[in-house]
Protein backbone atom coordinates (compact mmCIF):
# COMPACT_ATOMS: atom_id res chain seq x y z
CA UNK A 1 0.00 0.00 0.00
CA UNK A 2 1.59 3.65 -1.22
CA UNK A 3 2.35 5.92 2.05
CA UNK A 4 0.39 9.25 1.83
CA UNK A 5 2.66 12.23 1.62
CA UNK A 6 0.54 14.81 2.56
CA UNK A 7 -0.58 14.08 5.79
CA UNK A 8 0.07 16.87 8.28
CA UNK A 9 1.11 14.32 10.88
CA UNK A 10 4.78 14.30 12.06
CA UNK A 11 6.22 11.53 10.13
CA UNK A 12 8.75 9.83 12.51
CA UNK A 13 7.93 9.46 15.98
CA UNK A 14 10.70 10.81 18.92
CA UNK A 15 10.95 8.75 21.86
CA UNK A 16 11.13 11.09 25.18
CA UNK A 17 10.98 14.79 25.58
CA UNK A 18 10.27 16.76 22.25
CA UNK A 19 11.29 20.37 21.72
CA UNK A 20 8.79 22.72 21.68
CA UNK A 21 9.66 23.68 18.18
CA UNK A 22 9.26 20.28 16.97
CA UNK A 23 5.70 19.87 18.49
CA UNK A 24 3.92 23.20 16.72
CA UNK A 25 2.64 22.96 13.58
CA UNK A 26 4.58 24.07 10.52
CA UNK A 27 2.17 27.39 9.81
CA UNK A 28 2.47 28.27 13.59
CA UNK A 29 6.62 28.18 13.46
CA UNK A 30 6.29 30.80 10.61
CA UNK A 31 4.35 33.17 12.35
CA UNK A 32 6.42 32.53 15.46
CA UNK A 33 9.52 33.32 13.62
CA UNK A 34 8.23 36.16 11.93
CA UNK A 35 6.77 38.04 14.35
CA UNK A 36 8.06 36.49 17.84
CA UNK A 37 11.55 36.55 17.04
CA UNK A 38 11.36 40.35 17.12
CA UNK A 39 9.43 40.89 19.86
CA UNK A 40 11.15 38.58 22.29
CA UNK A 41 14.89 40.57 21.07
CA UNK A 42 12.50 43.45 22.02
CA UNK A 43 12.07 42.52 25.24
CA UNK A 44 15.04 41.16 26.12
CA UNK A 45 17.00 44.71 25.10
CA UNK A 46 14.35 47.58 26.24
CA UNK A 47 16.81 48.71 28.70
CA UNK A 48 19.85 49.23 25.66
CA UNK A 49 17.11 50.35 23.38
CA UNK A 50 15.56 53.49 24.94
CA UNK A 51 17.66 53.94 27.91
CA UNK A 52 17.72 53.68 31.58
CA UNK A 53 15.21 56.83 32.53
CA UNK A 54 12.89 55.18 30.23
CA UNK A 55 13.27 51.59 30.93
CA UNK A 56 11.39 52.49 34.38
CA UNK A 57 8.58 53.87 33.04
CA UNK A 58 7.75 52.08 29.78
CA UNK A 59 8.25 48.33 28.25
CA UNK A 60 6.79 46.97 24.89
CA UNK A 61 3.05 45.61 24.96
CA UNK A 62 2.97 44.02 21.42
CA UNK A 63 4.29 44.13 17.81
CA UNK A 64 2.49 44.34 14.96
CA UNK A 65 4.13 43.07 11.75
CA UNK A 66 3.84 45.20 8.49
CA UNK A 67 1.34 44.02 6.39
CA UNK A 68 -0.87 45.66 3.20
CA UNK A 69 -3.10 47.51 5.48
CA UNK A 70 -0.74 49.09 7.98
CA UNK A 71 2.99 49.94 8.70
CA UNK A 72 5.02 47.87 11.61
CA UNK A 73 3.83 49.12 14.78
CA UNK A 74 5.03 48.70 18.86
CA UNK A 75 2.81 49.41 21.25
CA UNK A 76 4.31 50.72 24.22
CA UNK A 77 3.12 50.70 27.87
CA UNK A 78 3.42 54.34 29.59
CA UNK A 79 3.10 55.16 33.05
CA UNK A 80 0.89 57.71 33.53
CA UNK A 81 2.71 61.09 33.44
CA UNK A 82 5.25 60.37 31.08
CA UNK A 83 3.81 60.22 27.85
CA UNK A 84 5.59 63.42 27.20
CA UNK A 85 9.45 62.34 27.28
CA UNK A 86 8.02 58.85 25.60
CA UNK A 87 6.84 61.46 22.64
CA UNK A 88 9.68 63.20 22.51
CA UNK A 89 11.93 60.03 22.16
CA UNK A 90 9.65 58.23 19.78
CA UNK A 91 12.11 58.66 17.19
CA UNK A 92 15.35 57.63 18.79
CA UNK A 93 13.94 54.97 19.91
CA UNK A 94 12.75 53.32 16.05
CA UNK A 95 15.99 54.32 14.89
CA UNK A 96 17.73 52.52 18.09
CA UNK A 97 15.67 49.06 17.36
CA UNK A 98 16.01 49.71 13.37
CA UNK A 99 20.01 49.70 14.26
CA UNK A 100 19.48 46.78 16.32
CA UNK A 101 18.02 44.40 14.52
CA UNK A 102 20.19 45.94 10.94
CA UNK A 103 16.81 46.51 9.01
CA UNK A 104 13.87 48.89 9.22
CA UNK A 105 11.52 46.76 11.93
CA UNK A 106 9.34 49.45 13.04
CA UNK A 107 7.96 51.62 11.42
CA UNK A 108 5.48 53.32 14.16
CA UNK A 109 5.39 53.52 17.75
CA UNK A 110 1.79 53.69 19.65
CA UNK A 111 1.94 54.59 23.20
CA UNK A 112 -1.08 53.46 25.63
CA UNK A 113 -0.85 55.13 29.50
CA UNK A 114 -1.56 53.02 32.64
CA UNK A 115 -1.80 53.69 36.26
CA UNK A 116 0.66 52.23 39.06
CA UNK A 117 -1.53 49.75 40.49
CA UNK A 118 1.47 48.65 42.52
CA UNK A 119 1.61 51.47 44.81
CA UNK A 120 -2.12 51.77 45.78
CA UNK A 121 -1.75 47.98 45.93
CA UNK A 122 0.88 48.10 48.56
CA UNK A 123 -1.03 50.51 50.83
CA UNK A 124 -3.77 48.33 50.95
CA UNK A 125 -1.81 45.73 52.06
CA UNK A 126 0.25 47.62 54.95
CA UNK A 127 -3.62 48.54 55.78
CA UNK A 128 -5.15 44.84 56.20
CA UNK A 129 -1.85 43.33 57.82
CA UNK A 130 -2.51 45.77 60.70
CA UNK A 131 -5.97 45.14 60.58
CA UNK A 132 -5.31 41.38 60.94
CA UNK A 133 -2.80 41.91 64.02
CA UNK A 134 -5.26 43.96 65.77
CA UNK A 135 -8.23 42.12 65.01
CA UNK A 136 -6.69 38.71 66.39
CA UNK A 137 -4.66 39.74 68.49
CA UNK A 138 -6.44 39.69 72.09
CA UNK A 139 -8.11 36.12 70.91
CA UNK A 140 -4.77 34.56 70.46
CA UNK A 141 -3.35 36.17 73.73
CA UNK A 142 -6.96 33.98 75.68
CA UNK A 143 -5.26 30.82 74.03
CA UNK A 144 -3.69 28.54 77.14
CA UNK A 145 -2.35 26.02 74.94
CA UNK A 146 0.81 27.28 74.09
CA UNK A 147 0.96 25.06 70.97
CA UNK A 148 -2.09 25.71 69.91
CA UNK A 149 -0.96 29.30 70.19
CA UNK A 150 2.32 28.95 68.44
CA UNK A 151 0.70 27.33 65.01
CA UNK A 152 -1.91 30.46 65.14
CA UNK A 153 0.72 32.83 64.97
CA UNK A 154 2.33 30.88 62.85
CA UNK A 155 -1.06 30.57 60.55
CA UNK A 156 -1.21 34.30 60.71
CA UNK A 157 2.11 34.61 59.55
CA UNK A 158 1.72 33.17 56.17
CA UNK A 159 -1.55 33.76 55.37
CA UNK A 160 -0.26 37.83 55.64
CA UNK A 161 2.11 36.68 53.27
CA UNK A 162 -0.37 36.01 50.71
Amino acid sequence: MPSKNNIKQRSQSIQGLRSFKDTLPKNVKKIINKKGQIYSETLSNWKYIVGVELFNVCYPKTFKNSNRFGVSTLVVMVKRGHEVDMEYSKKDIINNMNNYFGYSVVEKIKLVTFDDHQKISLENEKNTKNVSINKYKKRLNDVKNDKIKKSLIELTKVFRKK
